[in-house]
């Protein structure tokens, strides 16, 4: 029995490369700005703590100029004056999407991601957190 990493890149190239072609369609799209997109990669990484994706969504949002405070509060954004109302309905919508609970009313949190995207946007933010949730697990079965 192997012991080793089965690593799905290697085993199946042509479906991870259709993976990061959704990535790809969503970026082409321009629909959610970049540093919203970053926060809602590291907070569903934090979420589903895949350190590997962790450090990378950090790598990046700091290249993209997103300031060190804000990341350091990400993980109470509830509590934190740091964020818009915008980005907290993202988070919760994240959130929402990653811990999956019975009690969830999803029709309340579109209400309120309504006041902020519009559902092409709110169609990208789904599809995002979907595919950080799915890339964290892939990622997580390598340890």
């Amino acid at each position: 029995m192997p012991t080793s990493n089965i690593d799905p890149k290697s085993n199946l190239p042509s479906v991870i490369q259709n993976l990061y072609q959704v990535h790809a369609s969503l970026d082409t799209l321009a629909l959610l700005e970049s540093k919203l997109t970053h926060l809602i990669l590291l907070r569903v990484s934090q979420i589903n703590a895949c350190a590997f994706c962790v450090k990378m969504h950090l790598a990046e949002a700091r290249a993209d100029n997103e300031t060190q405070e804000r990341l350091d509060r990400l993980v109470v954004w509830r509590h934190s004056a740091d964020y818009t109302d915008q980005e907290k309905a993202a988070f919760e919508w994240a959130e929402s999407l990653t811990t999956l609970q019975d009690k969830t009313d999803y029709a309340i949190l579109r209400q309120n991601l309504l006041r902020h995207f519009n559902e092409q946007q709110i169609s990208a933010l789904t599809v995002l957190i979907s595919m950080i949730n799915l890339w964290n697990r892939i990622q997580i079965s390598q340890y």
